[in-house]
């Protein structure tokens, strides 16, 4: 068995079989040379701690060049092991053995089994945590050491998708009674070793010798990640030949990539979407008649137009987008209309309403322009909007989850349970708009357990209506992932949807051509 879907993982409630290591049949892989790529996404406050990651150039560096996770999302989206061989799980989904890999040794040169497992996902517990990860982790209510290479873990309640959520890019394994040092040093498991390492600048690795996964990843002899935050910097730079591939392309000089022989451009449709979050425990958007006032002051085709170009589509204030099972793409679309914003501000006690809105295109490209297009529509529905920019240095650190409206991007997950439990969930760390609807928190409780397909789609369709009409966050579109090649690299004709450039992963699947 070389996979297992996500649908065949919860007709059966059972997951369990060897899994293949490479994913996708891929082309005759040329061995050795070097990928340069041009990433956004850097901050100087970069560490190889998983917990901290939350953008591209880190969840690249580490999860998938680094580091491994016991599971790994292949370009198809099928789940598949990593540092688990295997994994079965019983009747009611709250108990799973993993059988982890033998024969599989850290950089410094430790053993991989049990004690690494346990002791990494230890790491994100704890009341001080800030982890994206807590909550999966929480979930666990015991893990249990029943060999050197096979962990037991028993969950609080049944979780059909818990496989998946151990592919998480922050649940990384570190070597057992040495976690200080490998955050330090960057001590994983991963296909590449790492050579140097400037936060927020540049990270550079050489393949491991004798790695486990063999000659069926891994191709390049070196991996240098240059840290290129503003885009027409990173349009330059591969322009020039500086570097390999970039993410995020600037849709404005797309045309020049395009006349470019040299250059191919890469075009995903995924679940990544850009967001408007408002904490909804702070005032005025507290009161959901304001927050809806605001969802009917937006306009949504508008900013897939202009922001994205066309790249994308608009969405409809829900994180589930069209590469989920359970996506919703027939519910009712929330259009612009200025006079239902008048109406519910007047719901809300109100004639008009003055808020800012904090932006920074380090948010996403083009958040400062879509967050003045949000300003010049909302305005005829009585919303003052005072768009603030950010520095884009400490963007993530200082301003989101702090500022009670800002700009936000969201990769989304491959499950929806994995994106409700990171961001919609009550309590948990990443809960960008403090959202807590009893409605919702129940059916989020039911629906992880229900191993009833049919079932789990109503539930995810009622939770996805909940968060359109009285949600806390505006998610105005879905963005298409828009990455350009340098065609002296080769990559698999299936790419990866749930994260830029190929899952992360480029570092793994991609080759000389």
């Amino acid at each position: 068995m070389n996979g297992i879907s996500r649908r065949g993982l919860l007709k059966t409630g059972v997951a369990a079989g060897v899994l293949g290591l490479s994913g996708m049949p891929l082309r005759a892989q040329t061995r050795g040379g070097k990928l340069t790529a041009g990433l956004s996404g850097a901050n100087t406050t970069d560490s190889w701690d998983g917990r901290t990651h939350s953008d591209l150039f880190m969840i690249a560096s580490a999860h998938g060049t680094v580091f491994d996770c016991l599971t790994e999302v292949a370009a198809d989206g099928s789940l598949k092991g990593e540092l688990a061989e295997s994994w079965e799980a019983s009747a009611d989904a709250k108990t799973w053995t993993f059988n982890l890999r033998q024969g599989v040794t850290f950089h410094n040169g430790k053993a991989f089994g049990a004690d690494d497992v346990i002791e990494s996902l230890q790491m994100h517990l704890g009341e001080e945590s800030k982890s994206a990860a807590k909550p999966i982790v929480e979930a666990i209510t015991d893990m249990k050491k029943i060999t050197d290479h096979q962990v037991q873990f028993t969950l609080a309640a049944g979780n059909a998708d818990f496989p998946y959520l151990m592919s998480d890019y922050h649940i990384l394994m570190f070597p057992a009674g040495q976690i200080e040092e490998g955050i330090a040093n960057g001590i994983g498991t991963g296909l590449y070793q790492v050579k140097s390492f400037d936060p927020g600048v540049r990270m550079v690795a050489t393949r491991y010798a004798d790695h486990y996964k063999g000659d069926s990843a891994g191709f390049f002899d070196e991996i240098e990640y240059i840290a290129i935050n503003d885009n027409t910097a990173r349009m330059n730079a591969l322009m020039t030949g500086q570097v390999d591939a970039i993410n995020r392309i600037d849709f404005k000089t797309e045309a020049l990539l395009r006349a470019n022989p040299a250059l191919r451009i890469q075009e995903v449709t995924g679940n990544q979407h850009y967001s408007f979050p408002m904490l909804t425990k702070t005032a005025p958007f507290d009161d959901v008649n304001v927050r809806r006032a605001l969802k009917y002051g937006i306009n949504r085709q508008e900013m897939v137009d202009k922001i994205l170009l066309g790249h994308g589509q608009a969405g409809n204030d829900t994180p589930i987008g069209p590469a989920n099972q359970y996506y919703a793409g027939d519910m009712e679309q929330l259009a612009y209309d200025p006079d239902k914003a008048k109406f519910y501000l007047k719901e809300a006690g109100l004639d008009s309403i003055d808020i800012d809105l904090s932006a920074s295109n380090a948010a996403f490209e083009g958040a400062v322009d879509a967050a003045q297009l949000f300003q010049a529509s909302a305005a005829a529905g009585g919303v003052n909007i005072n768009v603030v920019q950010e520095p884009a240095d400490g963007y993530w650190s200082n301003v989101w989850l702090k500022k009670p409206f800002c700009a936000c991007y969201w990769s989304g997950r491959a499950t929806e349970d994995w994106m409700f439990s990171t961001a919609y969930e009550a309590g948990v760390p990443w809960n960008d708009s403090q959202w807590d609807q009893p409605r919702f928190q129940e059916l989020l409780l039911s629906a992880r357990a229900e191993l009833d397909s049919d079932k789990r789609r109503e539930q995810y369709t009622e939770m996805q209506q909940i968060l359109r009409d009285d949600g806390g966050v505006l998610i105005p579109m879905f963005a298409n992932y828009v990455q350009a090649v340098n065609n002296r690299i080769s990559s698999p004709d299936t790419v990866g949807n749930l994260w830029q450039m190929d899952n992360a992963r480029m570092a793994e699947r991609w080759s000389v051509a």
